[in-house]
């Protein structure tokens, strides 16, 4: 009798330590939790994008380039506002999320390389204007009004959207709702 019941409690350690651990995605961390953009702003359709830097740049298209990190918790709360630049000039604007793991260490190879603009740090935003140059470019939380500007004065067309939406509400710690500024 002893030894049948080691052996079932030694089972059932066994299999207690088997289990798959809970799985957590937190945005204030720095750990990996996936596509940042598909949990974090609801829109998973952000990468990859849909033409690179250099396809965009030679068709004259207004483009906005971003640089994050999947396990950054900086990117993780700004990606919300990729996704608003989505809403807002998805048909008039090029939006370009990149990774910046593989621009680690290497140098750029001229205009169309998105090497060429990163500087080390993210978030990073660079808008470009219809002739290729750089009109914004800047690191750290960019406001949505300052590239919602530079869009404009590229464009000359304002956002598709009601542009007061650019304050964010935590609903949970997964997502953030977009609500009317005061």
């Amino acid at each position: 009798m002893p030894g049948r019941l080691a052996r079932l409690l030694l089972s059932l350690l066994l299999a207690l330590t088997l289990l798959p651990a809970a799985a957590f995605a937190a945005r204030d961390t720095n750990s990996y939790d996936g596509n940042i953009y598909a949990l974090y702003a609801g829109n998973g359709s952000l990468v990859p994008p849909r033409s690179t830097l250099a396809q965009a740049l030679e068709e004259h298209r207004p483009v906005v380039l971003g640089f994050f990190l999947d396990d950054s918790a900086a990117s993780k709360q700004y990606a919300v506002v990729f996704n608003e630049l989505q809403r807002l000039w998805g048909r008039t604007a090029e939006l370009i999320l990149l990774p910046t793991d593989p621009l680690q260490n290497r140098q750029g190879q001229g205009a169309g390389d998105p090497a060429s603009y990163w500087h080390g740090q993210i978030p990073q935003v660079v808008v470009f204007n219809t002739a290729g140059k750089p009109v914004l470019d800047e690191t750290g939380p960019v406001s949505i009004d300052a590239i919602n500007a530079a869009l404009t004065d590229v464009t000359g067309l304002k956002p598709q959207g009601n542009v007061t939406l650019s304050l964010n509400r935590e609903v949970n710690e997964l997502n953030s709702e977009i609500v009317p500024s005061r």
